[in-house]
């Protein structure tokens, strides 16, 4: 079996300002230190309106069509912005995701991980905000539980900002188990220990800043992996941000390039636990260009570590 790479050059496309910090530049960077990698390498489809509708109404996508440029570029809040080639781009990140399910449920993937961009879990219902325009992983969660009858499946959100999105998306959503550490006080401001979602579905850990990576450890060891164990998930996704990175411009924690690959091969090991390994990880931040080059590589190498 194989860790799966999907991605797409439509992702390069989505072209923001000069010096913001989701730049086209970032999946450089990821691709470049994955090229030698032994991964199965996939072009990402375009995603289904169909799907997109699981998590978004229709006039979410009709409004993101309106406000694409012909040129130039256009600005939908103080951090979001969209190029002419976001749309296309933010629909290839929708398929690369589902494209990852079927996949690893198939068993044509032990795992996989979708190098995409614009990142997905800060959009809300019909809310594009915090770079992102549709809800990636949220989308391909309500995708492995509608299309593919998946009974229950779990949301591991690492991401340094709470992903405020993926929440609201899953919010009411029984069947899926939704788990975010986040520095606090930090942008969006969301991610209380109080929210607890509909079904008791949602466990936000709010991290503190200049916290370290054993910290992390400890939290996720005592916290994280017991409720997934509890949770029993078909699948795994991993909303993966990376900056938390003690590099990272946007943020004040300082976890190491060794503890996000800690981190993922503990995931890996509970997914090989309860789920057949099945994990699908999505990119979501991560803003110096090294650290989430570096970072990420450790990522992919546990994932393919699992899958030998």
């Amino acid at each position: 079996m194989t860790t799966a790479l999907i991605t797409h050059p439509d992702c390069l496309e989505h072209v923001t300002p000069a010096g913001h910090p989701e730049q086209v530049a970032r999946l450089e960077y990821i691709l470049r230190a994955l090229k030698d990698k032994d991964l199965t390498r996939i072009n990402a489809p375009l995603g289904s309106e169909d799907d997109i509708m699981r998590c978004h109404p229709a006039s979410h996508i009709t409004d993101l069509r309106s406000a694409l440029p012909n040129v130039g570029n256009r600005q939908l809040d103080a951090d979001t912005h969209m190029s002419p080639g976001s749309l296309d781009a933010a629909f290839r990140a929708v398929g690369a995701v589902t494209k990852a399910v079927d996949m690893v449920i198939a068993g044509e993937a032990h795992n996989a991980f979708a190098a995409i961009r614009p990142p997905g879990h800060h959009c809300e219902t019909s809310t594009p905000m915090g770079f992102c325009l549709f809800g990636n992983v949220a989308i391909g969660a309500k995708y492995a539980l509608e299309h593919h009858g998946l009974k229950r499946v779990a949301v591991v959100d690492f991401d340094v900002h709470h992903g405020n999105g993926t929440q609201d998306l899953l919010w009411n959503e029984a069947r899926a188990l939704v788990i975010t550490s986040q520095q606090m006080p930090l942008w969006p401001g969301t991610g209380e220990r109080s929210d607890k979602g509909g079904h008791d579905n949602v466990l936000n850990l709010p991290i503190a800043p200049g916290s370290t990576g054993d910290q992390m450890r400890a939290l996720y060891t005592t916290e994280v992996f017991p409720r997934l164990r509890a949770f029993n998930p078909e699948m795994i996704f991993i909303s993966a941000g990376f900056d938390a990175h003690q590099d990272d411009p946007l943020a004040g924690l300082n976890w190491s390039t060794a503890d996000f690959k800690w981190l993922t091969t503990e995931l890996c090991k509970i997914a090989g636990e309860i789920c057949e390994g099945r994990v699908v990880s999505a990119l979501e931040g991560g803003y110096d260009l090294d650290a989430l080059a570096d970072a990420v590589g450790a990522h992919v190498d546990a994932l393919m570590e699992a899958s030998a």
